[in-house]
């Protein structure tokens, strides 16, 4: 029996669907908080004072469960936790300097690139319906964000780029750390978020003043309630996210949980009503529509 034969054999895809839209609800929430707040931090403290609000959290869970160890696969836990940091990096960066259409309509090319990631590295046959329900769920997507081609300057690479990022480590996940638990991914990518965020924090106190500005150059800021609430509830996104995207991809192909992922743009339209005042016209809504569509579409390839 080939790896991807039995792969799919121990697939558990009702826990990886459910994981999956969990995820992308909570991530989404996120993303728009970090858009709201990005002129009040700075990726850095972000990242290092979510994930200590996290860590021990996800260590004394992971104790009671005794699986507080280093993984087997240490090495490909780090490379995970790097790119997923470096997509991280990547879209955060694009926010402020795009709408929030042109970024996650550049974000959402990422099923299309763990498609074709699945079928070159580990030789998962994608059928015609497979393709078709990718094509039609980023036709949907674009309907929905239709962005403008003002938009799209060179920061519109950003999300492009956390994209390819997220759909490498995604595959990363299911081929190299299927066997690893999933809260001990989530401590490894944590782990890395203080130490790549610490380091970069130092390297800032370096640099002349005039060049300490910007969301990705810029000195902590004070926090005061209001900016703990908002770490508050980043951390409990990233929580929900790191746990359910390595629950998802370890239960599910690449390919079919990827189609799902689109429930993002339906949530970010939640979102943009409730934060942003953004109503969803007819055509959104028709987009919406086909993305669901999609996704029932990917479970028949």
């Amino acid at each position: 029996m080939s790896a991807s034969a039995r792969n799919i054999s121990h697939d558990r895809i009702p826990l990886a669907v459910v994981s999956i839209i969990l995820t992308v609800l909570a991530l989404s929430l996120g993303d728009a908080l970090i858009k709201m707040t990005s002129g009040s931090f700075v990726i850095w403290q972000i990242f290092v004072l979510r994930s200590l609000i996290l860590l021990p959290v996800l260590a004394g869970i992971a104790l009671m469960l005794g699986i507080l160890r280093m993984p087997a696969a240490w090495g490909w836990v780090t490379l995970r936790s790097l790119m997923l940091i470096a997509m991280w990096v990547c879209y955060y960066l694009s926010l402020p300097k795009l709408s929030l259409s042109a970024a996650a309509a550049a974000y959402y090319t990422l099923p299309i690139f763990i498609t074709l990631f699945s079928a070159v590295f580990i030789g998962d046959r994608i059928s015609r319906t497979g393709w078709f329900a990718v094509v039609l769920g980023f036709l949907g997507v674009l309907l929905i964000l239709r962005p403008r081609a003002g938009d799209f300057n060179a920061y519109a690479l950003l999300p492009l780029i956390s994209a390819m990022l997220y759909a490498g480590a995604m595959i990363v996940t299911r081929t190299r750390c299927r066997d690893e638990h999933p809260l001990g991914l989530s401590l490894a990518l944590n782990i890395g978020f203080i130490i790549v965020g610490g380091v970069a924090a130092a390297i800032i106190l370096l640099l002349p003043m005039e060049l300490r500005q910007g969301f990705l150059l810029s000195p902590w800021t004070p926090m005061g309630k209001a900016e703990w609430i908002s770490m508050g509830l980043l951390a409990a996104a990233i929580l929900i996210g790191s746990i359910g995207a390595a629950i998802a991809y370890q239960n599910g192909s690449p390919a079919m949980i990827g189609a799902f992922d689109f429930a993002y743009v339906g949530f970010a339209v939640i979102w943009g009503i409730v934060f942003f005042a953004e109503t969803p016209d007819l055509i959104a809504s028709i987009g919406m529509i086909i993305i669901v569509g999609a996704g029932v579409l990917s479970l028949r390839q």
